[in-house]
């Protein structure tokens, strides 16, 4: 037997020492938590994708009473990516909640949006940085969606 292990290097820095790309990318992300319907969780995600013409495309999770219906913030941008704008890579995504009081929260992607920033990263052949607001004050930056998901579906 041979005990193993998966090492994660991410950055984590407060939010004004971003540099103003990655200030407007999660700017972009909390504009669009005010377009989340999550009338039955009260918990609200916002994401914004960078596009490599600079454009961005957000997203924000949609809840439905028949709960498997709904979708993640992320799933929602990068669904939107792929039919409206595939022809520009991602380059970054950011991605933030407000919980029920109205606060800033962590809340990484799940797995399901883990596996589809594989598979945009698969069709793009580019990892994906991304950024994760843990509060109103602070960040965390990971390079690669193998990051968080290191055994993904993969081609």
């Amino acid at each position: 037997m041979e005990r193993k292990s998966i090492t994660i290097n991410y950055i984590q820095t407060n939010i004004s020492e971003l540099n103003n790309q990655d200030r407007e990318l999660l700017f972009q992300a909390e504009k669009s938590i005010d377009n989340s319907y999550s009338p039955y969780s009260h918990f609200k995600v916002g994401s914004a994708i960078l596009l490599s013409n600079g454009q961005y495309v957000r997203g924000a999770n949609q809840e439905n009473s028949a709960y498997p219906s709904g979708l993640c913030a992320e799933r929602v941008a990068l669904f939107s990516w792929g039919t409206n704008y595939s022809d520009n890579n991602v380059v970054a995504i950011a991605i933030c909640a407000k919980n029920i009081n109205g606060e800033f929260c962590l809340a990484y992607p799940c797995g399901s949006c883990l596996q589809v920033m594989v598979e945009t990263e698969i069709r793009t052949k580019e990892k994906i940085r991304f950024l994760v607001q843990i509060n109103d004050l602070k960040v965390e930056i990971f390079e690669g969606v193998e990051s968080l998901l290191p055994f993904s579906f993969s081609l």
